[in-house]
This record gives C-alpha cells, structure tokens and sequence, in this order.
C-alpha cells in the first residue's frame, strides 16, 4: 500500500463575465465552495496552465468568448494507502468527481508520496 499525490485537470464553464480574471476567480470559487461543501478541504484546486504553441511558455488556462468562459482548474489531492498508481486515480476521481458533479475532469499526474515514519 502506498501513498500517491493525485493531480487532475477540470473544465469549468463560467458565464457572464467579462475578463478572463473575473473568470478565473468565479471558477477557483465556486470549485472550492463545492468542494468545502462536502468537507474535502484537502483538495487543492488553483487555475490551470497551458503552454504558448508557439514558444512554450505557460499561461492561464482561460478562454472567454460571448461572456462565457472555460476555464481549465488544477486540482491535486493526496490518496493514503491504494494499492497502486490506478487505485489511487480511480479514488481521486470518484471523490473529487461526486462532489463536482458534470465538470468533465481526468487525471493528468500521479507521483508516489513517501511514506510517513
């Protein structure tokens, strides 16, 4: 048994607003109040990266267009005693995904964790 640090990426629609800031903060928000509101504080989200095509550098995962945004979410949480780097993704997934219903979400990184002594 092991433990693994779980990151996944979401997709977080937001509608009526104007900048991409605003966006963000909406998205980060109301993804945490989800999550605060079935006692998973253990969750860490903040708002995702994506790399320039052209250069490589990262920027904000946000796009808003006709007031509607999509905004690409980061969250990582830590998985105690799964079996293996799939058990720990499927318990990720299925925590994270009850408490934020029809947000498309996949697991992008799981890293082995040391073992507390």
């Amino acid at each position: 048994m092991g433990n693994y640090l779980v990151a996944m990426e979401a997709a977080w629609l937001v509608r009526d607003v104007d900048s991409i800031d605003d966006a963000i903060g909406v998205a980060v928000s109301e993804a945490g109040k989800r999550l605060n509101s079935e006692n998973m504080d253990y969750v860490e989200v903040e708002v995702g990266a994506t790399g320039c095509p052209a250069c490589g550098e990262p920027f904000d995962s946000a796009f808003v267009a006709a007031q509607t945004a999509l905004v690409g979410l980061g969250l990582e949480m830590e998985v105690f005693n799964a079996d293996s780097e799939e058990h720990a993704s499927r318990i990720a997934k299925s925590e994270v995904g009850g408490a934020l219903r029809d947000v498309p979400l996949s697991v992008v990184e799981i890293m082995e964790t040391p073992a507390d002594e």
